[in-house]
């Protein structure tokens, strides 16, 4: 059967677009290992700062009842060289998120608690507890998360290494894997969002901090305005503007962050669809102004991204095709026979295993046992790349719809089993 070349092409593209980005990944992530991860200093001993400042570690909180003490309890044990302090922003809690952390406060100097009488989002949240921080350095944390107790040091080095270092991203960890939902985050966490984070530090620009472990310079915040309350992920939007006022973003994979994940598919799929959006909303406000010759560090991101969303719909393409040809008697040179990998299918496995053996040979450095997790990997590259393609399909027409200048509220995650 004789495929037209238009469709022979778009198979091709989304064939070899999975393939290209692994390698892409893998040879970023094993050159930043090698390069400078292997001899780093181990993680329970950072390296000195001389002297070390006061720091702030923020947490915003929404109806975190039932994981915000142990949040709390980590953020207050951090093996920190100076002192610090901790703020904790409720916002607008209908559960007793506040009456908890009041009582925290209570038996804690070091922290201070926030009330907001109603719920106004997390980047409003966050402006907050940075406009009533008293330190320069600001660690921001989730409230279920749980710090390692050399995160807060990791993160601060960065800051103050550097006068142009604006931002920090930290390690984060999935700790519910109870699922295979869990155990397939853990895999993901491991070989393809900490090898995205090393390999975008090698080649340019990172797409985004983690918003779940972030440290800022609030010199830089003020610069671009801070978090921005209109849009559904802060963290991706606050990393363009800092990057794009020529500000450097940092990775530490030694400021781990123990992070809860959802553990049902309902749960999954609004968590991602809510990234998926927020890239597009971030595409869509900032993307034309990075194509300027000063930007031009931001390129990669930008055309990374830019190729994901045409690979999806080049996807959903395809898949449009093949179900209107079990209908419709179709020319021949449009039939697509069957969407079952074949020999493609085969290629691509081997290079999601080759990615994930080189994940596992970074992350012993950071967690235990971890290989355990790795029987369920086997499952991943189709779990991954479809809910990749159906949130992004669904995101670009609802980021388009969404009225413009309403405010991102909290909406409560599914935080896993309990």
């Amino acid at each position: 059967m004789s495929m037209h070349p238009a469709l022979y092409a778009l198979f091709q593209f989304a064939f070899f677009y999975p393939m290209v980005m692994a390698f892409f990944w893998m040879s970023g992530g094993l050159y930043y290992f090698f390069r400078r991860e292997r001899h780093e200093r181990a993680r329970n001993d950072p390296p000195p700062m001389d002297p070390a400042p006061f720091a702030s570690i923020l947490i915003p909180c929404h109806n975190e009842a039932g994981d915000v003490e142990d949040t709390i309890n980590a953020a207050l044990s951090q093996r920190y060289p100076a002192d610090y302090e901790v703020i904790a922003v409720n916002d607008g809690s209908t559960d007793d998120t506040g009456a908890r952390l009041d009582a925290l406060a209570a038996a804690n100097p070091r922290l201070r608690v926030l009330h907001l009488s109603r719920n106004l989002g997390k980047a409003n949240a966050l402006r907050m507890g940075a406009l009533a921080a008293r330190s320069e350095y600001l660690v921001c944390v989730d409230g279920d998360a749980m710090l390692d107790e050399y995160a807060l040091h990791w993160m601060v080095w960065h800051l103050v290494s550097g006068p142009r270092v604006g931002a920090v991203t930290g390690n984060p960890r999935v700790r519910n894997r109870s699922t295979l939902l869990g155990r397939l985050q853990v895999a993901e966490f491991s070989s393809i969002i900490g090898m995205i984070k090393r390999a975008q530090r090698v080649y340019g620009r990172l797409f985004t901090v983690s918003g779940v472990i972030a440290g800022f310079r609030r010199t830089a915040l003020h610069r671009v305005g801070y978090w921005a309350d209109d849009m559904v992920t802060e963290d991706i939007d606050i990393s363009w503007r800092i990057q794009h006022d020529h500000w450097d973003i940092r990775y530490e994979p030694n400021a781990l962050c123990f992070i809860l994940m959802p553990e049902t598919l309902r749960g999954l799929w609004r968590q991602r669809l809510r990234w998926a959006q927020g890239g597009v909303e971030v595409l869509l406000r900032h993307g034309l102004s990075m194509l300027k010759w000063r930007k031009r560090r931001m390129w990669g991101v930008l055309a990374e991204y830019v190729l994901s969303v045409v690979w999806a719909y080049t996807m959903l393409g395809i898949m449009l095709l093949w179900l209107l040809g079990r209908f419709v008697a179709l020319p021949e040179p449009l039939q697509v026979g069957t969407l079952l990998p074949r020999w493609h299918g085969m290629v691509l496995a081997l290079v999601c295993l080759l990615q994930f053996a080189s994940s596992l040979v970074i992350d012993r450095r950071y967690e235990t046992h971890v290989g355990r997790n790795y029987f369920w990997v086997i499952w991943y590259p189709m779990a991954y790349w479809l809910i990749s393609l159906s949130t992004t399909v669904v995101a670009l027409p609802k980021t388009l719809l969404k009225r413009r200048g309403a405010r991102a509220v909290w909406v409560s995650p599914d935080r896993g089993v309990r």
